[in-house]
């Protein structure tokens, strides 16, 4: 029973990432969070899934869940603003250490393995979900109702790097450039 304890202590402190604010806005004008954002992504790797028959679905879900848990104490930091690279990675192990301190073994630690796998990007489900993040946020800012200055040609190159030799990947990101450059024409 002590792990379910472990467990539900762990689900409450995620909670936390329903508080969390990233630079993106909704349909309606309202600013979004990070668990909303990962929450799409889930679903676009569950979906884009069924494309990569040979990727572990299991794993590509997972890591979908854990890429941001991050940002749970510090907040989410924009790509835009970025600082440097390195102080960020280290700022967000030390929350997802915080954040996986409260699951036993060896959940615990393979929930970190899926965090450093992500952000190394040494698999190929990782290298998936990558992509699948940025294509995310740039449909989320395509989508959005965002303010009167939002830069929509930065989107143009956000991630690019994620979705080269993939022909998938780049059909994909080719579409969402065409929103994008919709919405820059629609703005002005």
């Amino acid at each position: 029973m002590e792990r379910m304890d472990n467990c539900l202590d762990f689900i409450r402190e995620a909670e936390g990432l329903k508080n969390v604010l990233r630079t993106a806005w909704s349909s309606r004008g309202r600013q979004e969070s990070t668990a909303e954002h990962t929450w799409r992504l889930a679903l676009a790797a569950m979906t884009v899934a069924w494309e990569y028959p040979r990727l572990d679905r299991l794993k590509l879900l997972e890591t979908a869940l854990l890429h941001d848990m991050g940002e749970l104490y510090e907040g989410d930091i924009s790509a835009a603003l970025l600082p440097d690279p390195g102080e960020k990675y280290r700022m967000e192990e030390e929350g997802v250490n915080r954040a996986f301190s409260c699951l036993p073994e060896p959940q615990k630690s393979h929930f970190l393995k899926l965090w450093k796998e992500y952000n190394d990007e040494t698999t190929p489900e990782a290298r998936l979900i990558k992509a699948l993040d940025k294509a995310e946020t740039i449909l989320q800012h395509n989508q959005g109702k965002n303010p009167p200055d939002f830069d929509y040609g930065f989107n143009l190159e956000y991630g690019k790097t994620y979705f080269v030799g993939d022909e998938k990947l780049l059909h994909l990101r080719e579409r969402i450039d065409a929103d994008t450059r919709r919405r820059m024409e629609e703005n002005g």
